[in-house]
């Protein structure tokens, strides 16, 4: 009666990173900024109708230090850009930013000089979605890139972990090698 007998095909094996980052693939925690009608199209997308809840984004949090998402949506001015940069400051690592909206993307048809004219230029944007407001479909579309973004970001990190933890075993080998006394009548 052993262990596999027991537990049958009902058993997964992983690293902790690995189910850290499945964790935090699928269960996104945003934070909306959101000052036009882009926010609107937003609360859509939380509606039954489009249900984020697929994606485990469900749970919008208020408080900057409970999420790891923010979604900028709507005009932006420059008064209002100290603090949004705060707000993202105080957001925990690992963190991402959706720009929703053309006027968050590109100041829409605001060419003004109170306006920032895209939110990239201070804030390091990982998804853009197109539209005058967009519909909630694409902010589904930018949540499931984001995922894969996530994705992408963990599997470099174990491989940099890999690589590194075989650059240190490289050495220590080449060093047994060089020290060893050389064979007698032999080569």
């Amino acid at each position: 009666m052993g262990l596999e007998k027991l537990l049958g095909d009902n058993i997964i094996t992983t690293s902790v990173n690995s189910l850290a980052s499945w964790a935090r693939k699928n269960a996104l925690w945003p934070m909306p900024f959101g000052t036009a009608c882009c926010a609107i199209e937003m609360m859509a997308t939380l509606s039954g109708r489009f249900d984020m809840a697929r994606f485990g984004a469900e749970v919008i949090r208020f408080s900057p230090r409970q999420a790891d998402l923010m979604i900028v949506s709507g005009r932006i001015s420059i008064k209002m850009m100290p603090v949004l940069l705060k707000i993202y400051e105080q957001m925990p690592e690992p963190k991402w930013v959706i720009s929703m909206g053309a006027c968050a993307s590109s100041g829409g048809v605001f060419d003004t000089y109170t306006l920032v004219q895209g939110v990239d230029q201070f804030l390091p944007v990982h998804c853009y979605i197109p539209g005058c407001p967009p519909r909630p479909e694409s902010l589904l579309d930018a949540l499931m890139k984001i995922q894969a973004i996530i994705g992408e970001e963990d599997e470099r990190d174990e491989k940099e972990e890999m690589e590194t933890a075989t650059q240190l075993e490289k050495p220590a080998s080449a060093e047994r090698e060089t020290t060893e006394p050389p064979l007698p009548g032999g080569s």
